[in-house]
């Protein structure tokens, strides 16, 4: 069994911190949804929290963007493929019932395609769909008069918050998800390990 290096140390770096902000948005968010779950004694200072590291997300964003725009990583590894579509059945039948057999995976990671069919379609979801979505939604509400008249032509405030929330559970389902297949690993910690030191087995 050999080690690909797939992850570079820029991506590696911006994975922990962006893990960091959206874990710090999860709990400040829950308290602004549930006052009664007291994280942080000060209200206001919780509001405070969620707006600017819900700012720290958009630049987390606009980094990763950029930096596979510039790489050509997304063309690489986000963009499904024919072949993707072929090989989900395959994908599907691995994670279901293989694994819990041991059987070997059919999916290779390499440089140039990192990241399984299942894979690409969460992470192209997640980045190109709902990251935006909750980034944008949450822009507006950080200054609701600033953006009144765009809060206006989605349908008002409570639209506006019905899109955030959603958004936010939807990350939510998908970060439980994602700490459940970073452990589906050789050994429980075999993934976690790759981003951290770039190879993966």
């Amino acid at each position: 069994m050999s080690n690909v290096y797939l992850h570079p140390l820029p991506i590696r770096i911006w994975h922990w911190l962006n893990a960091f902000i959206i874990f710090v948005l999860i709990l400040t968010g829950l308290q602004l949804r549930v006052p009664s779950i007291q994280i942080i004694s000060n209200y206001r200072a919780v509001v405070l929290i969620h707006k600017y590291f819900g700012y720290a997300m958009c630049l987390s964003f606009l980094f990763w963007l950029i930096y596979y725009l510039v790489t050509g990583g997304i063309k690489k590894h986000y963009i499904i493929r024919i072949r993707d579509i072929k090989a989900m059945p395959n994908q599907i039948i691995y994670y279901s019932f293989n694994i819990f057999k041991g059987r070997k995976n059919p999916f290779d990671p390499s440089p140039d395609n990192k990241f399984n069919p299942l894979q690409k379609l969460a992470y192209s979801s997640v980045m190109f769909i709902f990251t935006p979505i909750i980034a944008f939604t949450g822009v507006m509400f950080s200054d609701i008069l600033m953006f009144f008249s765009w809060i206006e032509a989605i349908g008002g405030i409570r639209v506006l918050d019905a899109i955030h929330v959603a958004a936010a559970y939807i990350f939510v389902f998908y970060l439980l998800v994602h700490l459940y297949m970073a452990t589906l690993g050789k050994r429980f910690y075999t993934h976690i390990k790759a981003m951290i030191t770039g190879y993966e087995q």
